[in-house]
């Protein structure tokens, strides 16, 4: 079953309801600075921005007012009830260069080389060692997070606690080259790659 379709089940979304309140919690906000962190993605004004794994906006709001009027993010999410409060949220607050996407982002469905940067924020991507993993595998992420991005995009990562064989596994992917880190975001740029 594919992310995707989890995303849809009554079931799932209503387990995982009480992460999504503890994903908006005051506490997190004081433990975790949204507008710190994404200062070490360094989100510019007027940049399209592709956000994986958006929940119900920790990262979004304050990443939406960051890039401006004139960018655009996209936060996409497979859980039904995440997109629901995330677009609630963002209609209360005015915010209108956001659109929400309830989808896997295995398969974005986003034109090739259209997005500046990627983030990958709080989101623990699983590492395919002998058996299969449903969501997020990053040998197939990685490869539509570098077929999204522009040639000079980048793609930020942040994760708590800090998972040592993602960054190794972007790496090796020969995908990204490694940038630097900033604020606890691992930043790397995307590589040209012969066919």
């Amino acid at each position: 079953m594919s992310a995707e379709d989890l995303g849809k089940s009554k079931f799932v979304n209503m387990l995982l309801k009480p992460a999504g309140s503890a994903m908006e919690s005051r506490l997190r906000h004081l433990l975790q600075d949204p507008e710190r962190i994404l200062r070490g993605a360094d989100l510019q004004p007027g940049q399209t921005v592709l956000e994986v794994g958006s929940g119900t906006g920790f990262f979004t709001m304050p990443a939406a007012r960051m890039i401006g009027d004139h960018g655009r993010l996209i936060a996409m999410d497979p859980l039904a009830a995440y997109v629901e409060r995330l677009n609630e949220k963002l209609i209360a607050a005015g915010l209108q260069n956001v659109s929400v996407v309830r989808r896997d982002a295995l398969s974005t469905r986003l034109d090739a080389a259209c997005i500046d940067k990627v983030l990958l924020l709080g989101v623990l991507p699983l590492i395919p060692l002998r058996r299969p993993f449903t969501t997020l595998p990053l040998n197939r992420l990685l490869p539509e997070i570098h077929r999204v991005l522009k040639p000079e995009g980048i793609l930020a990562v942040w994760m708590f606690p800090i998972a040592g064989l993602v960054p190794l596994s972007i790496r090796r992917s020969g995908l990204f080259t490694y940038l630097h880190k900033r604020n606890g975001v691992h930043n790397y740029q995307r590589c040209s790659v012969e066919s």
